[in-house]
């Protein structure tokens, strides 16, 4: 049975090869990226009802491996190996404590590349035991958070630790500079919208490493001058010069502003504060059945504000996406959760212990 579909996943390769995991010469390692490329397949677009506006959301959670990140994780690979950077036995690296983590881990298994993500205290209990099943070495810093609680630059600083150790044996992919990351949105996601769903209005697209508002912007800035993009921030992300603050929700926001954002082209830019994330969260849920990570219901927040009341006049066309699910989220976002309580943003939550909570008074 086993053999069965090992010979199903791989079909190129020899009976004898399937007993290994590792890629032995670069012909293999071009197939089983070729089997990788199969996977992939467009993402849905569907329409939103009993909204103000003409809302459409990209399902990008539909991914092979979860979540939008499977695009530029895809393509980082996909390109190095094209140009000769990666090979059979290249160790790849990424600072990651989420979905590129896991979509790396996940291609890198196949491919047969060992990769070593580099994660901090705050990762999810369910990302981390993803990576852990996926990946023989696991590196969690074990350093102090700067003032603002995040662990990026300490990260970052892990990173070029273990590129040391491994001098002309690894490859760091690199997500908040690497053209590459923007490329595959410029090609693959962008690609499918102008397909798709060619006459939308307005994009709103969260930012973090910048690679997809980069690469999106830029491809439908091309095919239609008119299109407005709306970038959207967290509140305590550095990105668009906000003052830095702590900030519980992981996916979007940073600590760092990406050189990727040098690229793109964003017409207005949203900040949306927690709170108003988790709301948004749960009316996804409650309202369109969308069980959804954080960094979608921050757009969607940011959208309901942006366009308040729309009664009159032509509706306009927007699009978001869907970034990935809600799992992730479970301690988080959506531990805060009361049946039946109102997701408008009119019960407001506080943090407790690091978990979010409504407050005592509003509380059965």
């Amino acid at each position: 049975m086993l053999s069965a579909v090992a010979t199903f996943m791989l079909p190129r390769l020899a009976a004898s090869d399937l007993m290994r995991t590792e890629a032995q010469s670069s012909q293999e390692l071009v197939e089983r990226l070729a089997f990788v490329e199969r996977r992939a397949f467009e993402t849905p677009i569907i329409r939103l009802a009993h909204e103000p506006v003409d809302l459409y959301a990209k399902l990008e959670f539909l991914n092979s491996v979860g979540s939008i990140k499977d695009r530029s994780a895809f393509w980082m690979l996909k390109r190095s190996i094209e140009r000769g950077q990666v090979q059979p036995g290249t160790t790849i690296i990424e600072s990651s404590s989420g979905n590129l983590a896991r979509a790396l881990a996940a291609f890198c298994k196949i491919l047969g590349l060992p990769f070593i993500p580099v994660i901090d205290p705050l990762v999810s209990p369910i990302n981390e035991s993803f990576l852990r099943a996926h990946c023989q070495t696991v590196v969690k810093v074990a350093e102090q958070a700067d003032d603002s609680g995040s662990y990026l630059k300490v990260r970052l600083q892990m990173v070029s630790r273990l590129l040391a150790e491994h001098v002309g044996t690894a490859y760091w992919t690199n997500q908040y500079a690497n053209p590459d990351a923007m490329e595959a949105h410029y090609v693959l996601t962008a690609g499918e919208i102008c397909r798709r769903l060619p006459n939308v209005d307005y994009v709103f697209i969260g930012v973090s490493s910048a690679g997809t508002v980069a690469g999106v912007s830029r491809r439908l800035k091309e095919h239609n001058p008119a299109i407005r993009i709306v970038a959207v921030d967290a509140e305590g992300s550095v990105i668009f010069g906000q003052p830095e603050k702590k900030r519980r929700i992981p996916g979007l926001g940073s600590s760092i502003k990406p050189s990727l954002l040098d690229h793109a082209a964003i017409d207005d830019v949203v900040i949306v504060n927690e709170t108003d994330t988790i709301d948004a969260c749960h009316l996804l849920l409650e309202r369109h059945g969308l069980f959804v990570g954080g960094s979608t219901g921050t757009v969607y927040s940011a959208i309901r504000r942006y366009f308040p009341d729309r009664s009159r006049g032509r509706r306009p066309r927007v699009l978001f996406f869907c970034c990935d699910r809600g799992d992730a989220y479970l301690h988080n976002v959506y531990a805060s959760s009361t049946p039946g309580a109102t997701r408008t943003g009119a019960n407001p939550r506080q943090v407790v212990d690091g978990r979010f909570a409504r407050p005592a008074s509003q509380r059965g």
